[in-house]
């Protein structure tokens, strides 16, 4: 009796039953069981009401609030108590990003209620149908359901609008409606920034994307859909493809790319339209290329349809439709007529104003001695393609000095080329005038099938001078500096 008495003993029995209680419960999980076991106990006076959120409507187009879940779930916290997690590498190379398992359960909590999804997975891995099942309390529904969806699209917005995390989407090809599109995220860097374009016709073009974005109610008024199709026309290396990330990253949107090699007729083609999302560029590059050879199996009619069809009525609003040619010479004039085709833009080869942009992005160079040389060889009528004067810039990147003069040569050798073998014509007249593309019969800036041959002469001959402008550098490999 004299020890129940004693508070030492009372002491020393509560130390006990709490180190039974850590070893038995938290080590051994018996705590997290009583807890699932005391829910399922609570739940059973409880009815409940469950939402499905599949990946894919009713017209197998992807449902977007299944983007917007998938993004807010992944984003909560609780994700690390569910049982069976996938562990990726993120972003960047020490990031560890969670993914919930498909059939895993997920719990979270919503102006004082309590609310689970499921990950739910029907099928093997190529027939699966994917969606979210949200299992809450009848008694909650009305107070927080609408508030509720509602968070996930604000948060799922803002993370969106956070991370930049835009989708690069491509056709893989084949009979399953169900990958149709295959996803990897879209990290291209050129902006509107780094282009190299004149900035007047920059300022008109972002203008109009942002007259686009606010043209929902306008364009609904006049009984069309909200769409807008822009034809990217110019030789290659001119840059088209930068401005189709440009432009993703300025709207925010998503970007399908449709490789026509792929496509197995025209009704595929209409599928692959269905599937695409609101708020996503939709790009088809070298159209030409396919139309000329009819390398694909889509037709003339397949793809007008895909421009400015009924079926367009059908898809998503919100989109932008890009096209890229090297030149529309000998396109069928069906395709170009407006409506299929509301934007015509030129990328044409570089000169001078085009080349300060890229001497600053490309060297930091705003401004150098050797500036006048090259603006005299731009008037005289020398050009090269953006893409082949930047590659000249990174090989020579450590020296401003001499990747100008690198530049100045491929200049004044594609000056000589071109002379001697009637290559290309000047954009000049005969009193020295600037014309305009469409004011002379005689344009150099733009492809056509009688010059191809020569073009391709032109690039072997740049492609020497490469070499030899690389083995004229050895001398500095001495010094410790090496230029790549």
């Amino acid at each position: 009796m004299k020890i129940l008495c004693n508070p030492l003993f009372f002491l020393f029995l509560g130390v006990c039953l709490l180190f039974l209680f850590r070893v038995f419960f938290i080590r051994t999980g018996l705590i997290y069981v009583t807890k699932r076991c005391w829910r399922r106990v609570v739940d059973c006076f409880h009815v409940h009401q469950f939402y499905r959120v599949p990946e894919f409507n009713e017209n197998m187009q992807e449902n977007r609030l299944y983007c917007k879940v998938s993004d807010y779930l992944h984003s909560l916290a609780s994700l690390e108590d569910s049982d069976f997690t996938n562990l990726f590498t993120g972003k960047k190379p020490n990031d560890i990003v969670l993914r919930l398992d498909p059939n895993q359960v997920i719990d979270d909590d919503f102006l004082g209620a309590k609310v689970s999804w499921i990950n739910e997975k029907i099928g093997g891995d190529k027939s699966h149908l994917r969606s979210f099942v949200l299992k809450m309390r009848k008694t909650d529904k009305r107070r927080i359901l609408r508030p509720y969806l509602q968070h996930i699209h604000t948060i799922s917005d803002e993370l969106k609008q956070r991370n930049g995390d835009l989708k690069l989407y491509m056709n893989p090809g084949g009979e399953d409606h169900n990958e149709r599109w295959r996803s990897v995220s879209f990290t291209h860097p050129s902006t509107f920034e780094t282009i190299a374009m004149e900035s007047d016709l920059k300022n008109k073009l972002i203008s109009d994307l942002e007259s686009f974005l606010k043209a929902k109610q306008y364009y609904h008024r006049l009984g069309r859909v909200w769409k807008r199709n822009y034809l990217l026309y110019g030789p290659s290396g001119t840059g088209k493809s930068s401005f189709v990330s440009a432009m993703a990253k300025f709207l925010n949107y998503d970007v399908y790319d449709i490789d026509l090699s792929r496509v197995v007729d025209d009704s595929d083609m209409k599928l692959l339209l269905l599937k695409t999302t609101t708020k996503s560029v939709i790009v088809i590059e070298d159209l030409d290329r396919f139309l000329i050879k009819k390398s694909t199996a889509v037709s003339l009619s397949g793809i007008l349809n895909f421009m400015d069809g009924i079926l367009n009525s059908c898809c998503a609003e919100e989109r932008i439709l890009v096209f890229t040619m090297n030149c529309k010479d000998n396109i069928d004039p069906a395709i170009l007529r407006p409506g299929r085709i509301d934007v015509h833009i030129h990328f044409p080869l570089c000169d001078f104003a085009a080349f300060k942009t890229l001497a600053s992005n490309y060297l930091g160079v705003k401004d150098h001695k050797l500036f006048p040389q090259v603006e005299e060889m731009f008037l005289n009528g020398a050009t090269l393609s953006p893409a082949e004067i930047g590659e000249l810039m990174i090989a020579n990147r450590n020296s401003p000095s001499r990747a100008l003069k690198s530049v100045i040569t491929a200049l004044q050798t594609g000056v000589e080329w071109r002379r001697s073998a009637s290559f290309g014509r000047r954009l000049l007249d005969g009193s020295g005038t600037r014309v305009s593309p469409e004011e002379s019969d005689n344009n150099s800036a733009i492809f056509s099938a009688e010059n191809v041959d020569t073009t391709k002469d032109f690039r072997k001959l740049y492609g020497l001078l490469r070499l030899k402008n690389k083995k004229s550098q050895s001398f500095d490999l001495s010094s410790g500096q090496k230029y790549l």
